[in-house]
């Protein structure tokens, strides 16, 4: 009978084991698939002679889009991801491609929105996603049926990582 409880604990290991060399791959996959996003952003505005901006700023652009926002805003809703939101949001009112006013209801609060040059950029990035849409599935071999499982795989471990986060699991 010991020996049958050894043998039925092998497997839960091996399972254990399996689950967090998939998990880690899955964290190393969604840093990597960041930094790549970044590139091919670069990328784009480096084949258009564009050096006025990087590809992070040009994310936060496109994802502030038609939004008039607060720089907690951003935070809270995930469109920034640096480290700095302060710094990247100076330097973009700086380069005239964001406007900013404080807030009425809140003076501390300063509201955020994109300039005329602050939406061609988000245009630029809004192009070069519907270019991608146009061939990722031939190209990349990926569906609609695979982007809806990968997305709600994606947002059950978003909740999962928000849980722990929010409850101290």
């Amino acid at each position: 009978m010991v020996t049958n409880n050894k043998a039925q604990s092998v497997p839960v290991v091996e399972e254990k084991t399996e689950l967090k060399s998939l998990y880690l791959e899955t964290l190393q996959l969604v840093e990597r698939l960041h930094r790549r996003l970044l590139d091919v952003i670069k990328d784009e505005f480096d084949r258009a002679g564009r050096t006025d901006i990087n590809a992070v700023q040009a994310l936060l652009l496109f994802n502030i889009g038609d939004s008039v926002l607060t720089a907690g805003e951003l935070r809270t809703r995930g469109f920034y991801l640096g480290s700095n939101v302060s710094y990247n949001l100076k330097k973009l009112v700086e380069l005239g491609f964001i406007d900013h006013q404080k807030s009425r209801v809140d003076r501390r609060a300063v509201r955020v929105s994109l300039t005329e040059t602050g939406q061609e950029v988000a245009r630029v990035v809004a192009e070069l996603y519907d270019r991608h849409i146009g061939s990722i599935d031939k190209v990349g071999g990926l569906d609609e049926q695979e982007f809806t499982k990968m997305n709600k795989s994606l947002q059950r471990l978003d909740r999962f990582w928000n849980d722990q986060i929010l409850y101290r699991l």
